[in-house]
């Protein structure tokens, strides 16, 4: 018997599998290998601020230092770095963007700043109405990670790669059994997936649905994320990840030529430098209405525990509420209540 099986491998399975091994508890993950998964296509980006406003995201404070250390130390467990320092160049497309950027900069000085030299990224990029910065944003490289934290768990025997089935399951009330398996609990972590679970469904998910164009620029330097409109993240080598959007409704997960040809007008017009496109994905993003995770065990089946709900901002949420939910397996400690699933206790318990 072991103590955990953890249903998918992206941002919240990886934390999720990593907590509880660093705490010593026996784990199986099972994950069916995909190529475009939410996490797969997503940019990795930490940003303190959001929106036209440029306000904080919730809980930044506490977030951010927490998803940076987490990033480290696993990355230091796997032998690669997996986070830097990026920041955001906000290039102003109005002057009442401008405007904008200016008057919150006194409000918010811990993360907003006029960057030195601005006359400089002229050379790249076609001026506007000036450029401001947001420090500090960090950078994850979600690839090294997924597959850095994959050959570990396959090395030590705590991988199942295969498609999950709920059927293949029997949930008792002090365990749960899978193909054999014997668990003390199941903690879904499986994003869009989570939609159609017969125990979680009834939760306010949104499903949305995000692009992204990859596109080679020679000479741009990799040491900044650019935006105006649509944002540009150092990808590899001269690639750049460049999206992304948000869709509410949408009737196929393909990606759209619409997309690609916005991209391409809006590179046209802002960038100096010559680019060429060599991909163009799409994927669904685990998002929900509340904007907040669901993390925590089933009201009822105290047996099934859920981790989802990161929406876009996953790489800051993920390391987070993965160790307030290990902790509360472990010692009980509460989960944030804007997070805990125990908040839908009456949709759930129907």
């Amino acid at each position: 018997m072991i103590d955990y099986i953890v249903v998918g491998q992206g941002l919240c399975g990886t934390f999720m599998s990593w907590n509880l091994m660093k705490a010593g508890k026996k784990v199986l993950v099972i994950d069916e290998l995909r190529p475009f998964s939410a996490t797969k296509v997503a940019s990795g980006v930490i940003n303190p601020v959001t929106g036209r406003r440029i306000v904080r995201t919730w809980e930044i404070e506490k977030l951010m230092p927490f998803a940076v250390q987490a990033y480290r130390d696993l990355g230091h467990e796997l032998g690669i770095q997996l986070i830097r320092q990026c920041n955001i160049l906000d290039f102003h497309s109005t002057p009442q963007m401008k405007l904008a950027f200016e008057e919150r900069l006194p409000v918010e000085p811990e993360y907003l700043r006029i960057p030195d030299n601005s006359d400089q990224w002229w050379n790249y990029f076609n001026p506007a109405f000036g450029v401001g910065e947001i420090d500090p944003c960090w950078l994850i490289d979600l690839h090294a990670m997924l597959q850095g934290w994959r050959k570990k768990l396959t090395d030590g025997n705590a991988l199942l790669e295969e498609r999950f089935e709920l059927s293949d399951c029997v949930i008792g009330s002090a365990q749960v059994e899978y193909k054999g398996i014997r668990a003390s609990k199941i903690i879904f972590c499986d994003g869009t997936a989570g939609f159609d679970n017969p125990y979680f469904h009834l939760l306010p998910y949104a499903r949305n649905k995000g692009q992204a164009i990859f596109a080679s620029i020679p000479g741009l330097p990799p040491n900044h994320i650019y935006k105006q409109g649509i944002s540009m993240v150092p990808w590899k080598d001269d690639l750049f990840w460049i999206g992304s959007t948000y869709e509410w409704n949408f009737t196929h997960l393909n990606p759209d030529a619409d997309f690609r040809e916005k991209v391409e007008r809006q590179l046209k017009h802002w960038l100096k430098l010559p680019y060429t496109i060599v991909d163009h994905q799409a994927s669904e993003r685990p998002a929900n209405m509340e904007r907040r995770p669901f993390a925590g065990l089933h009201p009822v089946h105290t047996t099934v525990g859920l981790l989802n709900g990161m929406g876009t901002k996953g790489c800051s949420l993920s390391p987070f509420f993965a160790a307030e939910f290990t902790a509360y397996l472990l010692e009980g400690t509460p989960i944030h209540p804007l997070a805990d699933v125990q908040r839908f206790r009456k949709i759930l318990s129907r």
